[in-house]
């Protein structure tokens, strides 16, 4: 069975570049994002390490702590920054895991249980499938997985912008609709009646009988 949605994120203790972690006790009462790399000394994952080095405040402001991890050891995490930096200007702070006995992309099911037991001699190919997103919830149930090929590089704005929704609409009885960002209007869920609507969010728009349009809630 694949890890979906709801599900509580896979517990472990692991290196890293910041030293050992029990990953929930990691996270904390906030919430987290892990994103996986097939390989160090990736082009693309290259420019991607960089990107989140440079949204790690955008993180911050919104509780969210960060944290990388490679199919590789934690020995060559250290000179894969330096190329980080390098390329992108942007430096490593968040952790970085390494996974050269391949549990966690195993126990994320990112990898086959035949997959092996160490890293050594497996190429990017080997490891292609360990490239997802993972956002876990202050309760450490995963609320969101993505998952992309090799060749194109993640949106890390668009996983900010779901954090902005999944943390709003945790608070409210609201959903937002297609390509929703900060400040636009939401959709508020069925459970609400219409005199429940007005009493909470005050005027709305009946779009459909079951799509009604809000302003978004401001707390």
């Amino acid at each position: 069975m694949s890890l979906r949605i709801n599900d509580i994120a896979p517990d472990f203790t692991a290196e890293t570049t910041q030293g050992t972690i029990n990953f929930h006790e990691w996270i904390g009462d906030g919430w987290a994002v892990l994103f996986s790399h097939p390989k160090n000394f990736t082009p693309v994952c290259t420019t991607e390490l960089g990107t989140m080095a440079g949204l790690e405040g955008e993180f911050k402001n919104r509780d969210v702590k960060i944290i990388g991890i490679s199919v590789d050891p934690v020995e060559s995490h250290g000179k894969w920054q330096d190329d980080i930096k390098k390329a992108t200007g942007q430096s490593v702070n968040y952790p970085l895991i390494g996974d050269k006995d391949l549990k966690v992309a195993k126990l994320y099911e990112m990898l086959p249980a035949g997959a092996g037991e160490t890293s050594e001699g497996r190429t990017p190919a080997d490891n292609a499938t360990v490239r997802s997103v993972y956002v876990i919830g202050p309760d450490k149930k995963i609320k969101l997985v993505l998952t992309y090929p090799m060749t194109t590089g993640r949106n890390f704005d668009e996983i900010l912008r779901a954090i902005d929704s999944m943390q709003l609409t945790a608070k409210h009885q609201v959903a937002t609709p297609a390509n929703w960002k900060q400040g636009e209007d939401v959709i508020i869920t069925a459970a609400v009646s219409n005199e429940d609507a007005i009493k909470r969010f005050g005027a709305y728009e009946t779009i459909l009988p079951y799509l009604r349009k809000t302003k978004q809630p401001s707390a």
